[in-house]
């Protein structure tokens, strides 16, 4: 079944399902059919820009929250009780929470932006026990611009942007790696720093807090 034939068939609640499902964690094209959505209305006028806009926020931040609710309830205890399993122990836990409570908002908010940051940032943010009042704050910025920006910018240049919205996401797929390479490295150039820095943060054992 293709983007165009779920959006000719069930319009808004196609946009608000594969946006709200993608933010929960499950790969799905939630970005590509936002691009279709806007291209759809500037075509056709059967949908309204304004309402796949707030359909579109309103789902990524539903399903980011339900991200980060499972990853707290469910995620955080599976890392704490088989992390050891795929070499994550506690103190590596330590440094990712701690990495998190110090620049969590940037990873929530610009991640909105990036396809796999996109899908998996709200669990992470859960499992590693961001605070939840920040991560709304930041989550409800990220996914309102970016709504917007894809809604509207899809409608505005239409069949042009559908076009090149492949080697956009190849493009910033390409930075993101980069990105995500050279965080692993700077993490391990100062992995002792910063394990020194998150025990300090979090002294003894964690538990469950």
């Amino acid at each position: 079944m293709s983007i165009e034939h779920l959006l000719t068939t069930y319009g808004y609640a196609a946009v608000f399902l594969l946006v709200a499902l993608e933010s929960l964690g499950i790969p799905l094209p939630g970005e590509s059919i936002l691009i279709a959505a806007g291209v759809y209305a500037g075509h056709t006028h059967r949908l309204s820009v304004w309402v796949i806009a707030i359909v579109a926020a309103t789902a990524a931040v539903l399903g980011d929250n339900a991200g980060f609710w499972i990853g707290d309830k469910g995620g955080y205890r599976l890392v704490r009780r088989y992390g050891h399993y795929v070499r994550v122990d506690e103190a590596k836990l330590k440094v990712g929470r701690y990495v998190f409570d110090r620049h969590g908002g940037k990873v929530v908010f610009f991640g909105r932006f990036v396809s796999v940051l996109r899908t998996y940032a709200a669990f992470l943010a859960g499992t590693l026990r961001m605070r939840w009042r920040t991560f709304l704050v930041y989550n409800a910025a990220g996914g309102i611009l970016w709504a917007a920006l894809y809604t509207f910018g899809s409608y505005a240049a239409g069949n042009a942007l559908s076009r090149v919205s492949g080697r956009i996401s190849l493009a910033v797929g390409v930075v993101a790696v980069v990105v995500v390479v050279a965080g692993i490295l700077l993490v391990r150039r100062h992995a002792g720093r910063l394990t020194a820095r998150a025990e300090a943060a979090y002294p003894g054992a964690l538990g469950d807090r």
